[in-house]
């Protein structure tokens, strides 16, 4: 039997056994298991050898009140929906049931309507998430580029490009914020170019020591410096025939950055302490998280050598700028680092994901996956909840204080946004009307009022 096919399970803890067979007729039904206990502790072993997606727990029960158990359940599975029963009702221990992580609060008598439609609610939303889960897992196939995931639009514009210059390119610059993926993108412009069956050789410039960066990249003759023992390649040759990622290309030095620039002119390479210059046939891909255009301008970084590099330039956004691809990211995370720990994680609460939702992610794709990665080794359930996460996440109102700068107008966020979006694609209004998901006149007429506007106010 698949697990779609498999009955829903209903679990009912009460010391009351005229209200577990009430319960029992009640919601008898196809598709549905109910099982019941009228002991707390029997219960609560029963719940975690089941793991029932549905709970109906009486809140006054012998030695342990309803509340601790509630407390204990979502601990163990926060996946469960568990609906407190109770003969005394008071706002205040429902909104404490809630707050603790109950779906729902029912007073005693039971109203069996209510009932009967709580548990169809909570048996439809299953049914509803199983058939997300799939539509998700189908949606995580379809976006997939080349070990890249998104569906962005504006990710989907960097695909379309690598498609573009993949086979045809020799010098590329990648562009972005830390951890945006920009190694990523080198590794697909490799696998669709002509080079993708040699070898792809990755150096994190900014690691390099200074004093022997020229012999990393260019490689050394025997007796060219104290140490050198013998004859050895450096990394452009390593590459010959494949590709060389060079990332945070903007931490070279100027005398460097020359001799580099020198190689990409004449495609040869002199090992330090030669006078014999070596040919090499490769494609060099560069990377950086710094505005290259302003150190030219500032004069650190060669303007001839940031001009050979950028005849493909890719400029990556931040996941701020992506978030409809946190849903897709999350679950590429969890399916990968669940395999990877060896760990039955399903997903995430509700409760996790809304809160990953409203954080701002400054570190990008590679922090979001670092904790995935994490929150999958603490979980102790099914599913990662709020208290497998980072504190910072778990605590992210100190993070945002509500400040008066803050709050502004939805007028206001929609400028902001048009500006935003128009600066990512250099004032391209099509580009920026098809993100935006409205009609190029559309946009200049959101321009024209927005200038108007201003006129007014400066006036």
């Amino acid at each position: 039997m698949n697990m779609s096919d498999a009955p829903q399970q209903l679990l009912a803890i009460d010391d009351d056994p005229q209200t577990l067979m009430l319960i029992s007729a009640a919601l008898e039904q196809d598709g549905l298991e109910i099982l019941t206990d009228g002991d707390v502790e029997a219960g609560y072993v029963t719940f975690l050898r089941v793991r029932p997606r549905i709970v109906l727990l009486d809140l006054a029960m012998g030695s342990m009140r309803g509340m601790e158990l509630l407390e204990r359940m979502i601990h163990a599975d926060p996946g469960a929906n568990v609906i407190l029963t109770s003969a005394h009702y008071s706002a205040e221990s429902a909104v404490e049931a809630i707050q603790k992580g109950a779906c729902d609060y029912l007073t005693k008598p039971l109203d069996i309507k209510r009932l009967r439609d709580r548990v169809a609610g909570l048996i439809a939303e299953a049914e509803t998430r199983r058939k997300t889960l799939s539509l998700d897992q189908e949606l995580l196939e379809a976006c997939q580029f080349e070990g890249i995931v998104s569906r962005s639009p504006l990710m989907l514009e960097v695909f379309a490009k690598i498609r573009r210059v993949a086979p045809h390119f020799k010098t590329a610059l990648v562009t972005g914020a830390t951890g945006t993926g920009k190694e990523l993108v080198a590794r697909a412009l490799h696998r669709l170019s002509p080079a993708t069956k040699d070898r792809f050789v990755a150096c994190n410039c900014s690691a390099l020591v200074e004093s022997l960066v020229e012999s990393e990249l260019f490689g050394y003759v025997k007796g060219a410096f104290t140490g050198a023992n013998q004859d050895r390649p450096g990394l452009f040759e390593s590459a010959d025939g494949g590709t060389l990622f060079l990332d945070e290309i903007g931490d070279l030095s100027p005398g460097t950055q020359a001799k580099l620039l020198r190689v990409l002119q004449d495609h040869q390479v002199r090992r330090v302490g030669s006078t014999v210059r070596r040919p090499v046939d490769l494609r060099v891909i560069a990377a950086t998280n710094r505005d290259l255009r302003t150190m030219v301008r500032e004069g650190t970084f060669r303007e001839d050598l940031y001009y050979r590099l950028a005849m493909v330039e890719i400029a990556l956004p931040r996941l701020e700028d992506r978030r409809e691809d946190l849903p897709l990211l999350q679950r590429y995370f969890v399916e990968r680092f669940a395999a990877e720990y060896k760990r039955q994680i399903a997903g995430l609460t509700r409760r996790a994901q809304s809160r990953m939702a409203t954080y701002a992610w400054p570190g990008n794709i590679r922090e979001l996956e670092n904790v995935i990665g994490n929150a999958c080794m603490m979980a102790d359930g099914r599913f990662i909840d709020i208290n497998d996460l980072p504190e910072r996440l778990r605590e992210l109102q100190k993070d945002y204080p509500l400040t008066d700068e803050a709050l502004f107008s939805l007028q206001e966020a929609q400028r902001r946004h048009i500006v935003r979006v128009l600066e990512r694609v250099g004032g391209n209004k099509l580009r920026a009307a098809r993100i935006l998901g409205v009609g190029r006149n559309t946009i200049y007429k959101l321009l024209s009022r927005m200038k108007l506007e201003e006129q007014n106010i400066s006036a």
